[in-house]
């Protein structure tokens, strides 16, 4: 069952994985090591992924994601941070209170 709580935090993060905005965002040195015309491909196809399922999402938060580009096969991960970056935000549906991060990698660095 899907709670207006998940939803505040699914289009939280929808905004921030889709534009960028509002949180910080890290690549791991196996995405930095690919060309740049790789990591533009990779970077457009975690902000244009939408195929959640709840296999993939099984909290309806939309914080992960799995694509392939060039062969490569890359997770996105969304975590919640209190706005220090010390410790696990206490409302991830808080802005005020959340710093989010997306970290981009190659599957094989997880």
């Amino acid at each position: 069952m899907t709670t207006a709580y998940t939803i505040c935090i699914r289009k939280l993060n929808d905004v921030f994985r889709t534009t960028w905005i509002t949180g910080t965002v890290l690549l791991t040195s196996g995405i930095q090591n690919l060309s740049d015309t790789t990591q533009s491909r990779i970077a457009e196809a975690v902000q244009g992924f939408d195929a959640f399922t709840p296999d993939n999402d099984p909290h309806g938060e939309h914080d992960f994601g799995s694509v392939t580009v060039e062969n490569y096969k890359v997770f996105w991960k969304i975590d919640y941070y209190d706005r220090t970056m010390q410790y696990g935000s206490e409302d991830p549906a808080n802005p005020a209170v959340t710093k989010r991060v997306l970290t981009i990698m190659l599957a094989d660095e997880y």
